[in-house]
């Protein structure tokens, strides 16, 4: 794994952590480059990949406490320790996402990857996997559609008049795709 790829994954959440320790956006900014820093230099030493959260937290609350000792100020021990580390097994969107993404034929995700993750053009994509710019473009909204109605499916999320997809994720165990 990448640092990018750690970024992508686990930045808002460390900068939520990070802000709920210290009450202050451009502190938390700092620490969170800080604690990037600290995960690149390092993120060659992890040796069990399924640990990379809990270990990107840890790094997070060493740089804080770090931040609290250089600047010399005083905090309560016992509440940072235990409070707001998200837990290991909580149930997000982006699980869901992720084995939607997983679960997609490979001729509407490979497409979906180029176009919205690796934000290439429609076009670029389509001479790329060396087919028409229709066929691609059909295929990326067919992914699309995919990925609303398994969000439907699993989570009860619903289209709004706007039409965009709103719900609140499910508990885990009554989610059919990622359980």
């Amino acid at each position: 794994m990448t640092t990018k790829q750690v970024w992508t994954s686990y930045s808002e959440d460390l900068k939520r952590f990070i802000i709920s320790k210290v009450k202050d956006v451009t502190i938390a900014d700092d620490i969170l480059q800080d604690t990037f820093i600290k995960i690149h230099t390092k993120l060659h030493t992890l040796k069990d990949v399924t640990k990379l959260k809990s270990w990107c937290f840890t790094v997070a609350r060493n740089s804080i406490l770090d931040y609290w000792k250089d600047t010399n100020q005083t905090f309560e021990i016992a509440n940072f320790e235990t409070e707001t580390l998200p837990l290991e097994n909580s149930h997000t969107e982006k699980d869901c996402l992720k084995s939607i993404l997983k679960s997609l034929p490979k001729k509407y995700r490979t497409p979906l990857f180029l176009s919205d993750i690796k934000g290439l053009k429609q076009q670029e994509v389509a001479h790329q996997l060396q087919q028409s710019l229709s066929t691609t473009k059909s295929q990326i909204q067919r992914a699309r559609k995919l990925i609303a109605q398994d969000f439907m499916d699993c989570c009860g999320f619903v289209v709004n008049e706007n039409g965009n997809l709103v719900g609140e994720i499910q508990d885990k165990e009554d989610c059919k795709v990622c359980k």
